[in-house]
C-alpha cells in the first residue's frame, strides 16, 4: 500500500513549487528583454520591405531572390510549405496602387499586340489607368481595341511632323543605327516624354498622383502575365538583352519619381548635352539618363518581344538581330519577333547566340527557351494560322475581329472609348477608321 504523505514532506513539497514559482517570474523578465533586442537588431532592410515583423515571428524561412542588378539580393519570407504570404501582400497593395500604364507608338501589328496587353497587365491590374500616345497612320483604326481596357484615362492620336532638331540634341544624339535618323529618334522621344506629360494633367486634373508607371510600346506582345515582383520601390526596372551599349528601352517600370526621370526624354537632352555626352543613341542615352540622375535601375526577364515587320539577316552576325520565334518559351525581354515556323533551335540557337555580342541586340536563350525565324524576307503566307495557334483562342479571336472590322464599327468602338475618357485628343473617329478601313 502506498503510504500517506507526511506533515513535513507537505511543507518541503510547497517550498519546492514556491521556490519554482520564485525563479521562474526572475527568468522570464530579463529572457524577454534578450528576445527583444535579438530582435530589434536586425536590420529592416534584410526583410521585404512590405512584410510585418509577425510574418517573420510565426514559422517563416527567409530566402534570397537573386537578381541582375549590381545591388545586394533582395530577400522574401517564405512558408516552409512554399506559399508566399509576402508576394501575396504585395500583390494586395498593388491592387489598391494607382498604376498609370503609358502606351506609345505606331499601331502597325496592334490586332496581334493590343489584346495581349490588355489581357496580361490591365486586366491582372483593374485599377491601372491606360494613357495612349500614338502617330496618326493607316493601322490607328486598330486602337478600336481598346474599348476592352477597364480603364482609359487619356488617348493622344497625332498627325505627325517633323520635330526641330538643337544644337544640343545634335551634339549628344548619332543618327547611327536608327531608320530615320537623329529625326526618328527625337520622334520616339517625343512620344515617350508626351506620355508623361498626359499622366501629369491626368493626376493634375483628378487631384492625386500614381504610386507606379509602366511605359511599354504599342508593338508589343506579351504571352504570361506582368507579374507583381516587377514593381521594385526606389529602383527602375528594364528588361536585360537588346541594349545596343546602353539599357533597353522597350519597357520600364518604376515608382513616380524613378519614372519621371526615365520618361524625360527629350527634356533631359540639354543636361547630357552639358555633361559632355556625345554621339548616343536612343539606349545610351536612356542609360545616360538614370546614370546621370542617380536613379538605381536592375534588370529582370519580362514575358514580351516586338513585334516587328523588318528583315533581318540569317543568321545574325556578330552585330546582328536575332528575330525570336512568337513560339519560344521566353521570357524574351523585348526581343524582336514574328510568327513563323522556327527554323533553328536548340543547339543552332546555341551556336548563334554565342556568337553576338552580348552588349548588343542579345537576349536570353538558355534550356531552350528561345527559337529563331529566318527573317530575311517577309512573313510567311500562313503567319495567321501559326499566329492563332501560339497566342491561342481569346487572342485569335480578337485579330480575326479586326480583320473583318467596318467603318462603323469601328467608329461606333472609338465612340465608346470617347466616352469613358478624361482627355481625348484625335482626329475625329471616322476620319481615323476611313483611314484604314476604306469608305
Amino acid at each position: 500500500m502506498l503510504k500517506s504523505p507526511t506533515k513535513g514532506t507537505m511543507q518541503i513539497t510547497r517550498w519546492v513549487i514556491d521556490l519554482d514559482w520564485r525563479l521562474l517570474l526572475l527568468i522570464i523578465p530579463p529572457l524577454s528583454i534578450l528576445v527583444f533586442l535579438s530582435l530589434s537588431s536586425i536590420p529592416i532592410n534584410s526583410f521585404s520591405t512590405f512584410t510585418p515583423i509577425k510574418s517573420f515571428i510565426s514559422n517563416r524561412t527567409l530566402t534570397p531572390t537573386t537578381t541582375t542588378s549590381t545591388n545586394s539580393a533582395d530577400f522574401v519570407i517564405s512558408s516552409p510549405n512554399g506559399a508566399n504570404p509576402a508576394a501575396a501582400q504585395w500583390k494586395d497593395e498593388l491592387l489598391r496602387s494607382r498604376i498609370a500604364v503609358c502606351l506609345v507608338g505606331g499601331a502597325r501589328r496592334f490586332e496581334l499586340t493590343g489584346p495581349s496587353i490588355i489581357e496580361n497587365i490591365l486586366e491582372v491590374y483593374p485599377n491601372a489607368d491606360l494613357f495612349l500616345h500614338s502617330p496618326l497612320d493607316k493601322n490607328a483604326y486598330k486602337f478600336s481595341l481598346l474599348k476592352l481596357a477597364p480603364r482609359l484615362a487619356s488617348v493622344r492620336i497625332f498627325e505627325p511632323k517633323p520635330l526641330n532638331e538643337t544644337e544640343s540634341q545634335v551634339r549628344v544624339l548619332t543618327a547611327a543605327h536608327s531608320p530615320n535618323g537623329i529625326q526618328g529618334l527625337l520622334q520616339y522621344f517625343n512620344l515617350v516624354e508626351g506620355c508623361l506629360n498626359m499622366i501629369e494633367a491626368y493626376q493634375k486634373g483628378n487631384n492625386f498622383t500614381y504610386k507606379w508607371i509602366v511605359r511599354t510600346r504599342v508593338d508589343g506582345y506579351w504571352n504570361l502575365p506582368l507579374d507583381p515582383d516587377n514593381f521594385i520601390p526606389d529602383q527602375y526596372l528594364v528588361p536585360p538583352g537588346s541594349s545596343f551599349g546602353g539599357l533597353n528601352d522597350r519597357l520600364g517600370i518604376g515608382d513616380l519619381n524613378t519614372s519621371i526621370v526615365a520618361l524625360s526624354r527629350l527634356s533631359l537632352i540639354p543636361q547630357l548635352d552639358l555633361a559632355g555626352f556625345r554621339q548616343l543613341n536612343s539606349e545610351t542615352a536612356f542609360k545616360a539618363q538614370l546614370t546621370t540622375h542617380h536613379v538605381p535601375r536592375l534588370t529582370k526577364r519580362l514575358p514580351f518581344c516586338i513585334v516587328t515587320d523588318r528583315k533581318y539577316g540569317f543568321p545574325p552576325s556578330r552585330f546582328g538581330v536575332p528575330v525570336a520565334a512568337m513560339s519560344s518559351k521566353g521570357p524574351l525581354s523585348g526581343a524582336k519577333c514574328r510568327p513563323c515556323t522556327a527554323v533553328c533551335r536548340g543547339s543552332c540557337v546555341n551556336d548563334v547566340m554565342l556568337s553576338l555580342y552580348k552588349g548588343w541586340s542579345w537576349t536570353n536563350w538558355e534550356n531552350g527557351t528561345l527559337e529563331l525565324c529566318d527573317a530575311r524576307g517577309g512573313w510567311e503566307s500562313d503567319w495567321e494560322e501559326i499566329f492563332d495557334r501560339v497566342a491561342g483562342k481569346k487572342l485569335a479571336s480578337a485579330r480575326k475581329k479586326v480583320r473583318s472590322l467596318g467603318v462603323r464599327r469601328c467608329v461606333d468602338d472609338f465612340n465608346k472609348m470617347k466616352r469613358r475618357a478624361f482627355s481625348w485628343e484625335a482626329p475625329p473617329p471616322e476620319d481615323i477608321c476611313r483611314l484604314g478601313l476604306g469608305s
